[in-house]
């Protein structure tokens, strides 16, 4: 599997080069880490719900 860290290095330098710094491309991968974690808590709790949602009953 090739290792894509170069490319990822020669980006990153890329833009910071340009003089436009890496704003953009960090505030996509906090947004996306947000929604990720967002995503993730509701499908771990989604597995603590009771049967109905109704934990009332008397079995």
């Amino acid at each position: 599997m090739p290792d894509a860290t170069p490319d990822v290095v020669t980006a990153l330098a890329t833009v910071t080069a340009s003089g436009q710094g890496l704003g953009a491309p960090l505030r996509i991968l906090l947004v996306a880490s947000m929604v990720g974690a967002a995503l993730l808590a509701w499908f771990l709790l989604r597995g603590y719900r009771s049967n109905g949602g109704d934990d009332n009953h008397n079995d």
